[in-house]
């Protein structure tokens, strides 16, 4: 099974969540598994997109009974770790996308790189070692050629 981490926000823009829900209905499409910390913000609008396209969902989330997790996870992983859950996010997806987000978006960049995975990010920090893109569509071809080996 194929899996993405999308990660940001919990307080997302509208424009960090329109693009996670656009992102989520073409991860969707695209037949991947989208791996987050299962709550609000640019979560929900991820998973959103993907269900809406009949995408599997897996939150991961800080609590021990979950209760936090948005109405659009299908598997909810309750840790009981708050953000010490952010080096599983990362790691539970064959590559990562980061929107916007602040510090524990940028904790979970740093793991992430640690891990070497490959980072695509939409206005999120700047760090070395991430490809910082702009576009949904420009998003959607990096990730589909990553997933078939031509990243």
């Amino acid at each position: 099974m194929r899996q993405i981490a999308v990660i940001g926000s919990s307080q997302a823009t509208e424009e960090e969540y329109s693009i996670a829900y656009k992102l989520g209905k073409e991860f969707a499409k695209l037949g991947l598994v989208v791996v987050c910390g299962g709550r609000t913000g640019v979560m929900e609008a991820v998973c959103k997109g993907a269900k809406e396209e009949g995408g599997l969902t897996v939150g991961i989330l800080p609590s021990y009974d979950g209760h936090e997790a948005n109405s659009y996870v299908d598997i909810k992983i309750n840790t009981g770790l708050s953000w010490n859950r952010n080096p599983l996010v990362v790691a539970s997806g064959d590559m990562v996308v980061a929107i916007g987000g602040n510090y524990g978006t940028l904790s979970e960049i740093a793991y992430a790189l640690i891990l070497g995975k490959y980072v695509i990010g939409y206005k999120t920090h700047k760090v070395e070692g991430i490809e910082l893109i702009d576009s949904v569509e420009e998003i959607v071809k990096r990730v589909r050629n990553f997933f078939e080996g031509n990243s």
